[in-house]
This record gives C-alpha cells, sequence and structure tokens, in this order.
C-alpha cells in the first residue's frame, strides 16, 4: 500500500491576505462603502470634513465585510459546491471557522465603534442593524425562500442612507429617498446575476429568481416592473428639491435605459440580455449618486 503525504504549504503572507479579501468579499465591501461616502456627501455638500469621510469609509468597511465573512461562515459548505463560490479559503478549508469568526467578531464591533464615536450614535444603530440583518437573517433564508432576496435588500440599501445620517445626524426626508432607491434598484440588478448564476445557485439548492419557476417570463415581467418603479422613485429627489432639473433628466435617461433592458431580457429570456442588465445595473447607482452629488456641490 502506498501512502499519499500531503504537505503543507508555507505560510505566505501574500495568500494570507488575499484569503482575507476573499473573506470580506473586498470589491463588493468598497462599492457599497462607496455608497455610504456619496451618501455622505450628498447631504453634506463641500462642507465635509475628511475625518468624518476616513470614519465612515473604516467604520463602514469593517462592518460590511464582518457581514460578508458571517455570509461565509454560515454558506462554507454550500460555497463548495458552486463553481463561483468553491475556491474562497472557508470553502477549500484554507482557512478555518474559528479563525474567520474572530476576525469577524473583531472587525464588526470596530466598525459600528468607531462609526459610533467618531460620527454619532444613529449611524452607529444602522451599522449594527445592516451587519445583524444580512449576516443572520438573509443569509440563513436565502435556503429556505426567494423571499430572502427582499430581507437582503435591506441591510442593502442601508448605506446611502447611513452616509446622509452620519452626516447630519438625523434621519430625513433625503436618507429615507436614497435608501429607498438603493433598496428598489438591488431586485433588477441582484434577479440579473441569479439569471446567470442559476444553474450554480441551484447546485447549492439556492432558488433566487422571483418565482420557483426559474428563468420565464413570469420572472423576467417582474424584474422588468421593479426597473418601471425606479422611474418615479428616482425623481422624487427634484421634487423634494434635492436635485435640480438637468439631473432630473439625466436620472430619467437612467432609468429608460435600465428598463429598456429589462423589457429585452422580458422579450428574450436569454442569457445575453440578463448580462447586459447586470452590467448596466452595476453602473446605474454610482452614477445615479454621482449625479446628486455633483448637483449638490
Amino acid at each position: 500500500m502506498i501512502k499519499t503525504v500531503v504537505l503543507n504549504k508555507p505560510f505566505s503572507l501574500k495568500s494570507k491576505i488575499s484569503d482575507y479579501f476573499q473573506l470580506i468579499k473586498l470589491r463588493l465591501t468598497l462599492s457599497v462603502v462607496f455608497s455610504a461616502v456619496l451618501g455622505y456627501l450628498i447631504a453634506i455638500g463641500n462642507n465635509f470634513e475628511l475625518i468624518s469621510i476616513l470614519a465612515l469609509a473604516t467604520g463602514g468597511l469593517l462592518v460590511v465585510g464582518a457581514a460578508n465573512g458571517i455570509n461565509q461562515i454560515i454558506e462554507k459548505d454550500f460555497d463548495s459546491k458552486m463553481v463561483r463560490t468553491n475556491n474562497r479559503p472557508l470553502a477549500t478549508g484554507r482557512m478555518t471557522i474559528f479563525e474567520a469568526a474572530i476576525f469577524c467578531m473583531i472587525a464588526g464591533f470596530s466598525g459600528v465603534y468607531i462609526l459610533g464615536t467618531f460620527l454619532n450614535q444613529l449611524s452607529a444603530v444602522l451599522g449594527f442593524i445592516s451587519l445583524i440583518s444580512y449576516g443572520f437573517l438573509y443569509t440563513p433564508l436565502k435556503r429556505y425562500s426567494s423571499i430572502a432576496v427582499y430581507i437582503g435588500a435591506i441591510p442593502g440599501a442601508i448605506p446611502p442612507m447611513l452616509g446622509w445620517v452620519a452626516a447630519t445626524g438625523k434621519m430625513e426626508i433625503g436618507a429615507i429617498i436614497l435608501f429607498a432607491i438603493q433598496f428598489f434598484w438591488q431586485f433588477p440588478h441582484f434577479w440579473a446575476i441569479a439569471w446567470l448564476l442559476d444553474e450554480d445557485y441551484k447546485r447549492a439548492g439556492y432558488n433566487l429568481l422571483p418565482v420557483k419557476s426559474g428563468k420565464t417570463k413570469i420572472s423576467a415581467l417582474i424584474v422588468f416592473i421593479f426597473t418601471i418603479i425606479m422611474i418615479p422613485l428616482s425623481s422624487i429627489p427634484y421634487f423634494i428639491g434635492l436635485a435640480g432639473l438637468f439631473s432630473l433628466i439625466l436620472i430619467l435617461i437612467l432609468g429608460i435605459i435600465i428598463s429598456v433592458v429589462a423589457y429585452r431580457l422580458y422579450k428574450t429570456c436569454n442569457k445575453k440580455e440578463a448580462k447586459t442588465l447586470m452590467l448596466f445595473s452595476i453602473i446605474y447607482n454610482p452614477l445615479l449618486l454621482l449625479i446628486l452629488f455633483i448637483d449638490k456641490l
């Protein structure tokens, strides 16, 4: 009998850092932090304080990173079944659950502490709600119902609202509108991704499209309806004095484009249009926030 000896790889700082970047989903986390910073700047304009932005970015990065890490701890065994996620550090065993849990606990508490200490208590509360709802409500619910997408949209919509609250210390109408816009934007964005990865998700037992029938006309119609809702919703900043006429026109153009793309998905139900919708939805939200920020200046 021949024994196979598996040698442990020598410790590599570069590999370990890469694993932690994967654990916190660095690119996703940075995009979320970016929307929080834009929410702050939309609220305060050019009267910002650099230390506040740094605190918001640092606290937000830690909170979102911790939430993403908790997500991977809970989904470790399911991640190993999907092509998209089977190389994550927990799924491969490169990182232990204990190590990831300690990191997430320290990062989460530190992020909430930074938000509450350097900004205001309401910011810390929003950060904590985001962490708990994403990690412990949305993540486990994904295994049982597509309703999880609606639950997950709540922490996903908090960042720009948190940014506004970080700037003002108050829950104002502007913060609520930013939350609502990002809340509804997430559905066509996430469902476009779910459409592209439907087979991969099903390997792990996830059914995340709007209806159980999957990639059908009904699912595509629901995606289209949500893009239509975004058009009047995204025009509200103009009517409450948060944006000017030129910004309104640009935002409406964005809304019409994403609706047209979603309608093409409804007509064809193919992956090409789902990919187009996913790609445009990625730029839609930061563009809208940038338009509002530039208008504020």
